[in-house]
């Protein structure tokens, strides 16, 4: 395996930004959108780049049969800590996914978060749609390019949003160099492998605006931000102007 890049960050990613409001918001957002296409469980899943089981563990909790793919040692010792014994684990690059998990084929695969952070991302897409069975769905989430001015003029950082209305690059949360995508050209890239686009949902509105840096994980208060954000994800124009978009599509 090469040198695993994300152990520097696998901390920050899995007791920082996924345990802060924002991030528990994003998985609780995304769990609720998958089951409006998931077949009922025990359907099979294999969630690629899935990291420390975040969005594989309230899966596994409604009985679905996950499989958690990721190149990372660090993030799947996380996962291991996490995730009950029935999920299954598998160090590999998600671009060798079907060979790694033996050329079986998932109810659904997710890729979640992974796309920004590749250059050329059309191996992965590949093996996404490669590893959905005939009729199963690919679940992507990736940036908004569309939306990319948005929080730097929020931030008052009018330079950098001006700069972004053409950019498709800057650096994210974890100080990684990342990359945004469109709704349409994902959609496309699907289509041609044989993905027919179903719906595509917003992620991260209001919480990409306010600082909840602070907040405590309240769940209450959570689960009342969540409402919202899950509401403006389906609806325009509030999804259009969410930091990342959630594309579904069904392998015909």
């Amino acid at each position: 395996m090469p040198d695993d890049t994300w152990a520097a960050v696998a901390d920050d990613f899995a007791e920082g930004a996924y345990a802060s409001v924002k991030g528990r918001v994003r998985t609780y957002v995304m769990h609720r959108q998958l089951l409006e296409h998931l077949p009922a469980p025990p359907a099979s899943v294999l969630d690629v780049g899935g990291g420390a089981g975040h969005q594989s563990l309230p899966l596994a909790r409604a009985g679905y049969d996950v499989t958690l793919l990721d190149s990372s040692a660090a993030m799947l010792a996380k996962a291991r800590r996490r995730l009950p014994d029935e999920v299954t684990l598998v160090e590999a690059d998600g671009a060798e996914a079907s060979e790694a998990v033996g050329g079986r084929r998932f109810d659904a695969v997710l890729c979640h978060g992974v796309l920004g952070y590749l250059a050329q991302p059309e191996p992965l897409l590949d093996q996404l749609c490669r590893c959905a069975a005939p009729g199963g769905l690919v679940s992507v989430m990736t940036g908004n390019a569309d939306a990319a001015a948005v929080r730097p003029a929020l931030e008052g950082r009018w330079e950098d949003a001006l700069a972004a209305f053409d950019a498709r690059t800057e650096i994210g949360v974890l100080g990684l160099p990342t990359r945004a995508d469109t709704v349409a050209e994902l959609g496309a890239a699907l289509r041609r492998r044989g993905v027919e686009p179903l719906a595509w949902y917003g992620v991260w509105l209001f919480v990409d605006w306010l600082d909840l840096s602070g907040a405590g994980p309240d769940p209450a208060e959570t689960e009342r931000v969540a409402a919202v954000e899950f509401e403006a994800g389906r609806r325009d124009p509030y999804r259009r102007l969410s930091r990342a978009f959630h594309l579904v599509g069904r392998r015909s």
